[in-house]
């Protein structure tokens, strides 16, 4: 396998960390407190970032998504693209891909989602009823995706009558929120929903490997210009050894992450490798920005301090790809019982 990324998806991420570098700044970030940055995400739209995603697959995507977290840059490029873009290019009715995607690659739709373990949404006869108690960017979506108990997904406007939402605040800045449906109209998307649920790990995934190099590079500045007794606090074998360990988590969820967007977009079995890279992203990415913080001394419990900012959206992406606990038991199950240990195409081994 060879995970050296095209022309267009090194491009695509190049463009990503001179617009998230340039316009996502701490000071800016400080100014925004925990709102979405709809002069960011309006330039990200206008620059054509989530409108190349559809030619530079989730594999591009995870490049986009690395240099976002790096950034916390608070704008819904993962949650439009996993369940909006990349879904209706690939499963969408003709009508639906032509109402939606050019709004959702011009910013004026926001689509989000929830991929929860039990759902918690009931349909008859295309209308929705049930509770789900926090879906990420809900406040700037315009359409949601939804599992229902049934076991199809569907599509559902947020404006749609019988469809409230209510704001929740999260650990990580993510205007999310409580979705209470009641007889809402929504309409099936033929997605499967093992295809869905690889891509929505593996974006998230992509963003925690982000986040972990961020926490990681402003700890290794810290200890590098900080002394102490006349010593920069980098020379001290415990600072080397705790910084090591959280660059070997991070480089394991990059890889992983690389590998299921890899296969996702090659058509090859993906959902035990989006598992393995869900799991290290919430396992592994925990350990890496605890370190960050730790490597900080005091000043990284400051809540004003940018390293705190990568703490808050580690611990939410923990959160939001679940316990890894439940991860490795579902990757457990899926490596004995599942599809994928069957023979697989000649390709796979390429």
């Amino acid at each position: 396998m060879d995970f050296t990324p095209e022309e267009g998806q090194e491009a695509a991420r190049a463009l990503a960390a001179e617009i998230f570098a340039d316009l996502s700044s701490h000071e800016r970030l400080s100014e925004l407190g925990t709102a979405t940055d709809a002069p960011l995400w309006k330039a990200l739209c206008a620059s054509g970032l989530p409108a190349a995603v559809e030619e530079i697959g989730l594999l591009g995507l995870a490049l986009v998504l690395e240099e976002q977290g790096r950034r916390t840059a608070q704008v819904p490029l993962a949650v439009t693209c996993a369940y909006g873009l990349l879904p209706l290019a690939a499963h969408g009715s003709a009508e639906q891909r032509a109402e939606l995607l050019p709004a959702l690659r011009e910013g004026t739709a926001v689509a989000t989602g929830v991929l929860p373990e039990r759902p918690q949404v009931r349909a008859a006869g295309g209308l929705l009823s049930g509770t789900v108690p926090v879906v990420p960017w809900l406040r700037d979506a315009t359409h949601v995706v939804l599992p229902c108990a049934e076991g199809r997904l569907w599509l559902l406007r947020t404006a749609e009558a019988g469809a409230v939402t209510e704001p929740v605040e999260t650990t990580a800045p993510w205007s999310a929120g409580r979705l209470t449906l009641d007889g809402a109209r929504a309409e099936p998307l033929h997605a499967p929903y093992a295809w869905l649920r690889a891509c929505v790990r593996t974006a998230f995934a992509a963003l925690q490997a982000g986040v972990c190099a961020g926490s990681l590079e402003r700890a290794v500045a810290h200890t590098v210009s900080r002394e102490q007794f006349g010593r920069p606090l980098s020379v001290h074998q415990g600072v080397q050894l705790r910084a090591a360990d959280a660059y070997m988590d991070t480089e394991s969820i990059r890889v992983t992450t690389y590998e299921a967007a890899w296969r996702h977009d090659r058509g090859l079995p993906s959902e035990t490798h989006a598992l393995t890279a869900a799991w290290w992203a919430a396992e592994a990415g925990r350990r890496v920005v605890h370190s960050g913080q730790h490597l900080h001394g005091g000043i990284g419990a400051d809540l004003e301090h940018p390293v705190h900012r990568h703490f808050l959206w580690g611990r939410q992406l923990d959160a939001a790809l679940g316990s890894p606990a439940r991860l490795l038991a579902e990757l457990g199950t899926a490596l004995a019982t599942g599809p994928e240990a069957e023979a697989e195409p000649e390709e796979a081994g390429a």
